[in-house]
């Protein structure tokens, strides 16, 4: 009898080892899995966190260029560069906010029958 443990001299090495095994398959299956599902999560949000601050800095940055960029000729003095520039800034600000209105998708209603 080859599963009783009274006459199998080997039957602690043998349970030991389909043991580990077992443990293995789940080891891999579910920490392998869950392991890789938490670092696209701390990763996606720090990229997330990383682009918003990257696209406000980057408005600050354009904001102070196109003044810096207006007052060059000594046409505009800096008060009204300033103005000049906010108000370009967030025209094109505007403009890419009724792109993405006009893009964005209403559901339809479902008809009733």
């Amino acid at each position: 009898m080859a599963g009783n443990p009274l006459n199998n001299p080997n039957w602690a090495p043998e349970l030991a080892n389909l043991v580990d095994k077992y443990v293995a398959v789940v080891r891999d299956n579910v920490t392998s899995k869950a392991v890789l599902a938490v670092r696209a999560l701390v990763f996606g949000l720090v990229v997330a966190f990383t682009g918003i601050a990257t696209l406000i800095l980057g408005v600050i940055l354009g904001t102070k260029l196109l003044q810096r960029l207006v007052n060059i000729g000594g046409f505009i003095d800096r008060d009204s560069s300033v103005w000049v520039s906010y108000m370009v800034v967030g025209g094109i600000l505007f403009l890419g906010g009724l792109l993405m209105m006009a893009k964005r998708h209403t559901p339809e209603p479902k008809a009733s029958s």
